[in-house]
């Protein structure tokens, strides 16, 4: 899995830095420019990864979640069960916490 390759290699505490031996160091300035170069690379690349594995995971809970919603569809008519309009917007909220307050309230007899 990538997710655990890249978390291990961003485990280490913030300001350390991983062991180098003199002769793997940068020499140069350029020596330098390029070893950070291929980091940020590197960096890119596991972002991208990562961010095509969420948005892709993103995707399939939407088409679970559809699915869901369509079963549970399909199981309230097979209960006879009506479903109730989804209500949008204020004065909808507004007209349904009336329409629960007046349900809730005892009727005069």
């Amino acid at each position: 899995m990538q997710a655990e390759d890249s978390s291990s290699a961003l485990s280490a505490p913030a300001g350390s830095e991983p062991p180098m031996d003199d002769s793997a160091a940068p020499q140069t300035t350029q020596d330098l420019t390029v070893f950070v170069q291929n980091l940020l690379q590197q960096m890119q690349g596991r972002f991208a990864t990562m961010s095509d594995a969420i948005i892709g995971r993103i995707d399939e809970m939407g088409h679970r979640i559809d699915e869901l919603e369509n079963s549970i569809g399909e199981l309230m008519a097979q209960a006879g069960i009506e479903e109730e309009p989804a209500v949008e917007g204020a004065e909808g909220a507004e007209a349904a916490e009336a329409a629960a307050a007046n349900s809730q309230a005892p009727t005069a007899a």
